[in-house]
């Protein structure tokens, strides 16, 4: 990992994302991710609600975390955008090398269900 901010986050499995409603009210989710060269890449459901908070805001904070959410580390500004399927794959391809088995039986799963999903970058400020 590049940056002093993005140090807390090695070796974690999970991130806090904190996204906005319309409103400004934040809103947390622990999620997956996996880093390359200083970019943070999460994935989750297309038509999730996340995805729709920063489309119209891409401010988010973001911290390290359990799997229920509970921060492990400093709060950090960043910036977040849903990306294009070229870099959606590569994207993927680092969630699984991270991940292993887990992702795959997820990506079993969503394809069983006809899930699409989207991924989105997140680079710190």
């Amino acid at each position: 990992m590049e940056s002093d901010k993005l140090a807390q986050f090695a070796g974690q499995d999970y991130l806090n994302l904190e996204s906005y409603r319309k409103t400004g009210q934040p809103v947390q989710t622990p999620m997956w991710f996996a880093e390359d060269g200083g970019r943070l890449y999460v994935y989750t459901l297309a038509n999730a609600a996340k995805v729709k908070r920063v489309r119209h805001n891409p401010r988010v904070r973001i911290a390290p975390c359990t799997a229920r959410g509970r921060p492990k580390g400093e709060w950090v500004g960043a910036t977040a955008r849903v990306v294009g399927p070229e870099e959606a794959a590569r994207g993927h391809a680092l969630l699984t090398r991270k991940y292993g088995w887990k992702k795959r039986i997820g990506d079993f799963f969503s394809g069983l269900r006809g899930r699409e999903r989207a991924v989105m970058t997140i680079d710190v400020d």
